[in-house]
């Protein structure tokens, strides 16, 4: 308990051994990946591994190009990696990301976001309050992206 702290969650799970198993986790976990496998920036294991990251979240399913570039504009001038999580990311949006990654080298990301229905709203919030950002998509949030300042 001391290890988590008084904001921290403790999750208690049946195990397969006898023995007692701890695992913390610094951050947050959670059991979605990347979209494409051409996100891949990593020579051991198929993994995505940025740093000081960008992160755009939408409570919404992103197909439109136009929907994203402001985001992918900004981590560019920035010189920042970008992780877009949202309900889902296809079409002409997902394909925009992965020729961007694949051509010009921009460090981006795509994430399908963790539960589904309400829970999987909440879930996003709980996300953005973690890393300072903000989601599209939510009711009356008429902010710009510039205005953003989440991160992980």
């Amino acid at each position: 308990m001391k290890r988590v702290g008084r904001d921290g969650v403790i999750t208690v799970k049946d195990g397969k051994t006898l023995n007692d198993e701890l695992e913390v986790i610094e951050g947050m976990k959670f059991d979605r990946g990347y979209i494409s496998p051409y996100f891949i920036n990593t020579s051991k294991g198929a993994k995505v591994e940025y740093q000081d990251a960008l992160v755009l979240f939408s409570i919404q399913k992103i197909s439109n190009v136009q929907s994203i570039i402001p985001a992918l504009e900004l981590a560019n001038s920035q010189r920042r990696p970008l992780v877009i999580v949202a309900e889902d990311v296809d079409g002409e949006a997902l394909s925009t990301m992965v020729l961007n990654r694949l051509k010009v080298g921009l460090q981006v990301v795509a994430v399908k976001a963790p539960a589904f229905g309400d829970n999987r709203k909440n879930t996003i919030h709980d996300m953005a309050i973690a890393t300072g950002g903000v989601v599209f998509g939510d009711e009356g949030n008429l902010l710009k992206l510039e205005d953003t300042r989440g991160t992980c």
